[in-house]
């Protein structure tokens, strides 16, 4: 009985103690902080919470240019102590699909770049709060959903923004014929034309603004589809309505089709050249050569027509070998009557005609 009352005072005084030494607090907790704070490194919150907004859901800008997207960051209640050393974290889901990968970490003043994003990103900070990332130099597949994360201790929150860029959705094909170009095939022929795969949010875009076009091509996420305006009977017939048609996702290396290929602003000049007669395509290869330039690509001819209002009735050579013309303003002997950037194809290289050259901003 002796030693059972022993136990229980002791027990009693080992709970007394426990309670003096720790703080009671009604609705709070603590937490450590990493990167700042009083002596002992803890901060006690009181309900405080932190909230990140992006401000807008989406920007939009072309290739080449410098972009910001905001994102801040506030507490509620707001905090009376100075200004507090976050985690601003930002990370990209491609708009093409995949996984979500790292662009930018900063911790106060340190900030880390990742991948194809070091050196062109930086936090703006302009205000307290202000998490706003700042790019520069912009490309084709800097498009997509990108996050802004806060991290202040155990406070974690985010807030996401899509960023799309303008430009022109344009369908390609194999020069042999159409439906040859497995996907990987219509990744390479799209870089080789300086431009990348389209999304379905550009080509349905450019649905909107009236492509029309019933050959099925690649999508950066992998599906086939195709855009059609007018319906018709070799395009789905005349009781489908207008619209994206849609053959779903295909099988990457055994499937085949055209393609639709996006570009946006370039920084260089593309101009019609034919010096005092029409040339074969080594010839017009000589001809840009020699003028300090080279044979434009059909992305930086579909970049003239749509951003610079380049218009020119007389078809020209480009670098793939195929022949086109642009055409801003629609009239009598320059094609149909809506505007566009017309194809003869891929003629034999021995036929005669100009070229369409391509001086960078550089040159």
């Amino acid at each position: 009985m002796m030693i059972r009352c022993l136990q229980t005072l002791l027990l009693l005084l080992l709970g007394t103690r426990l309670t003096q030494s720790a703080p009671t607090i009604q609705n709070n907790f603590f937490y450590r902080d990493l990167f700042g704070g009083n002596g002992n490194r803890e901060i006690p919150f009181s309900g405080v919470r932190i909230h990140v907004d992006p401000a807008q859901a989406s920007v939009f800008a072309v290739r080449g240019s410098n972009v910001t997207l905001p994102c801040r960051f506030w507490y509620e209640p707001e905090l009376s102590s100075p200004t507090r050393e976050v985690r601003v974290k930002w990370s990209w889901l491609p708009a093409s699909g995949g996984q979500e990968v790292d662009v930018m970490v900063a911790i106060g003043s340190r900030c880390r770049s990742f991948g194809n994003f070091r050196g062109r990103v930086q936090l703006r900070r302009d205000v307290p709060g202000d998490a706003a990332l700042f790019m520069t130099e912009l490309q084709l597949n800097d498009t997509g959903r990108y996050r802004c994360e806060v991290v202040d201790g155990l406070e974690d929150k985010s807030t996401f923004i899509d960023l799309e860029l303008r430009g022109v959705v344009f369908p390609y094909q194999h020069p042999r014929g159409r439906y040859l170009l497995s996907f990987l095939g219509a990744q390479q022929v799209c870089e080789e034309q300086d431009s990348s795969l389209a999304t379905f949010t550009q080509l349905l875009q450019s649905w909107k603004e009236g492509l029309n076009w019933c050959n099925a091509g690649w999508l950066a996420d992998g599906t086939v589809q195709y855009p059609i305006t007018r319906p018709r009977v070799p395009c789905g017939g005349h009781g489908l309505a207008a619209g994206v048609r849609n053959y779903g996702r295909r099988r990457l290396h055994l499937h085949h089709y055209d393609v639709f290929c996006f570009t946006s602003s370039l920084r260089g000049r593309v101009y019609y050249l034919q010096p005092y007669r029409k040339m074969n395509l080594t010839e017009a290869q000589q001809v840009c050569h020699e003028d300090g330039a080279e044979v434009a690509k059909v992305g930086q001819l579909y970049a003239a027509w749509q951003f610079r209002g380049l218009d020119h009735c007389d078809a020209g050579w480009l670098a793939d070998g195929s022949v086109r013309y642009p055409i801003t303003r629609p009239r009598k002997n320059c094609g149909p009557s809506e505007p566009g950037v017309r194809s003869f194809g891929f003629p034999p290289p021995q036929h005669k005609h100009g070229v369409y050259c391509y001086k960078s901003v550089d040159e």
